[in-house]
């Protein structure tokens, strides 16, 4: 059982943080975080960053652990899950790596050799110039496979995700070598109506009427900006981050805000179902997209509770 690795995934507002408290009180565990917006300090519920009261006395790894001034590289990150799965091991408990962050989780459990690419800050000047609609282009056209499941709309993703393959002259994903651990996937198995509607249902919470007087998230985007990150870089810092911004700049209505932050939200979950069905497995069924993928049990999809217990008893006693 030493080491023995469980992943919990799946997509935005499934339900993976209070699930996988729940597990590591049963099986004796600690929880490393797979979220590369719950890395940086001060993004707490905007990333939906669990609370001390939450974590119900169970250690948590992997956050505030980066300045949101700086990128914090999937590199980075790699290194230091690794390290806290090995110090978790150590102690006889077992680690869950927990996250929607698929390029996060891949990088542990696939054992991919991450490029050390350094800066090529004559070629960040020149993809600078253009717009994000002509950054994606530009990765589809070098990285099919990484333009799937890349934020499209995230310029300094896209800028980086090009700098690699302009270096590297070859995709992320096919540079493998050995996983370290033994692992395995377990993936929240939701219906498109049930994830719309627990979508609808986080984004209210989070925003904390009335959100006009700056309650929730709107706050906590002002003090961001107050403590010296700028509004470039908050757009930078994924979906509510980038579309608060623009409110408080007032390029959008409240209105707006509210439905774009929602149908964007959706299509992110849809982004991380893709990235899931391609790197671990089918889609659950039902699942948008599903059609046409590869059948791989990789990822085990698995909706009760009691199937879950079912698939870790098994793993762990084997």
């Amino acid at each position: 059982m030493n080491n023995k690795l469980i992943v919990i995934l799946g997509p935005t507002a499934s339900g993976k943080t209070d699930l996988s408290v729940k597990l590591a009180k049963k099986y004796n565990g600690e929880i490393v975080s797979a979220d590369s917006r719950q890395v940086y300090k001060g993004l707490n519920i905007g990333s939906g960053k669990i609370t001390k009261k939450e974590m119900q006395g169970i250690l948590h790894h992997l956050l505030d652990v980066a300045n949101p001034k700086r990128k914090f590289t999937v590199a980075q990150y790699q290194k230091l899950a690794i390290k806290e799965i090995k110090k978790i091991q150590a102690k006889g408990k077992i680690p869950f790596l927990v996250g929607g962050t698929g390029f996060y989780i891949q990088s542990v459990v696939d054992g991919i050799i991450l490029p050390e690419v350094k800066p090529n800050y004559k070629l960040r000047k020149e993809l600078s110039k253009k717009t994000v609609k002509e950054l994606f282009n530009i990765l589809k056209k070098l990285d099919p496979k990484r333009s799937k499941t890349i934020d499209a709309k995230n310029a300094v993703r896209l800028i980086r995700a090009i700098e690699i393959i302009k270096s590297t002259k070859k995709p992320i994903q096919k540079i493998i070598s050995k996983p370290e651990f033994e692992v395995l996937e377990i993936g929240i198995k939701k219906s498109p109506e049930e994830l719309k509607k627990l979508i609808h249902k986080r984004l209210e919470k989070r925003l904390k009427q009335p959100a006009r007087a700056g309650g929730g998230m709107i706050k906590e985007v002002i003090n961001l900006h107050k403590n010296g990150l700028s509004f470039k870089r908050l757009e930078e810092l994924g979906l509510e981050y980038r579309y608060i911004t623009q409110y408080l700049q007032e390029k959008l209505s409240y209105e707006e805000m509210i439905n774009i932050l929602e149908k964007e939200s959706w299509h992110y979950a849809k982004r991380q179902m893709t990235w899931f069905s391609a790197h671990g497995g089918s889609l659950p069924t039902g699942q948008a997209g599903a059609s046409g993928v590869k059948k791989d049990k990789k990822i085990h999809w698995i909706r009760t509770y009691r199937e879950i217990l079912t698939t870790i008893d098994k793993f762990i006693n084997k």
